[in-house]
């Protein structure tokens, strides 16, 4: 049997939960006070994912980069791609909240949006 710690995210508390393994199985989780703490654990343990978060240049804008973010979390193993796909693309002003910069990041089936208004100088 194999046990990890992990720190959960899942809420302010920051509780330390133990899941303990038999394989790919959970066997248990414990240490947390909040369902979305084993939640958290049980998926993080199984198919880790994370929200990506960086910034595209923009040209003719007001501000030289627009931050972006994947409009949901994606595979943990995709970041890297994620990433490497980011760093070929340019958006041109104006830019809007909410605007699809890179449609189906890594094929994960999610977008990255632009998380702030850019306008045009």
């Amino acid at each position: 049997m194999e046990k990890k710690e992990l720190i959960c995210i899942g809420c302010p508390l920051g509780c330390s939960v133990t899941v303990e393994l038999e394989g790919s199985e959970i066997l248990a989780v414990t240490g947390n006070t909040c369902r979305r703490g084993e939640d958290y654990a049980r998926k993080e343990c199984t198919n880790p994912t994370r929200i990506v978060t960086s910034t595209v240049p923009v040209d003719g804008g007001e501000i030289p980069q627009v931050s972006v973010k994947t409009a949901s979390d994606i595979p943990k193993n995709k970041i890297f791609a994620c990433m490497a796909e980011l760093k070929k693309i340019r958006v041109k002003a104006p830019v809007r909240i909410g605007d699809v910069v890179l449609a189906n990041a890594a094929g994960s089936g999610v977008d990255v949006i632009a998380t702030k208004d850019v306008l045009g100088r």
